[in-house]
């Protein structure tokens, strides 16, 4: 929404109708980046990758939906592809270190992906973490892993040795 008073009445509406708070997040415009990252103490980040919508209208917000998401026939009609970022050294290397830093401070293990907004003059926003992205074999957390040379039977056992390897901390309450 551009405008403050309608989106003060629409948080209005959901006051009212789900007698519950409501959350607003400012639009950020820019490349829809997500970034792989596994390992419990040793980090393996992956190559950051990219969602795009090729066939998307001119002046259209990029929005991961669920449509983009899981619908076969919209990813088909607004060009859906996913694939290696092409970014500059410079940016690949700010998202490597947030990445692994968000990691830790989160208290991530065995695998995660972070999602980000990149803005044209490189600021990266982030967006969500998912400390359980998808991993079939053809979704993007697979796909940068391939990318870098690790098959997915590989990829599958290294995840499953994280998970058997890891020792939560113990924190006296």
């Amino acid at each position: 929404m551009h405008d403050e008073n309608k989106l003060k009445d629409r948080v209005a509406f959901i006051h009212r109708t789900t007698q519950s708070t409501a959350l607003a997040e400012e639009f950020i415009d820019g490349r829809e980046i997500y970034v792989g990252v596994m390992g419990n103490d040793r980090l393996t980040v992956l190559p950051p990758w990219e969602f795009v919508m090729t066939k998307k209208d001119d002046g259209t917000p990029l929005i991961a939906s669920s449509r983009a998401k899981w619908d076969p026939r919209y990813q088909r009609q607004v060009g859906l592809k996913t694939g290696p970022a092409q970014l500059s050294r410079k940016s690949r290397e700010k998202l490597t270190k947030a990445s692994r830093e968000i990691y830790r401070l989160l208290g991530m293990s065995g695998y995660a992906r972070l999602d980000y907004r990149v803005t044209d003059d490189e600021e990266a926003y982030l967006l969500e973490a998912n400390p359980n992205p998808q991993i079939a074999k053809d979704e993007d957390f697979a796909l940068s892993a391939k990318y870098i040379g690790i098959d997915y039977a590989a990829l599958i056992e290294q995840l499953m040795r994280f998970g058997m390897n890891y020792v939560p901390s113990r924190i006296n309450c």
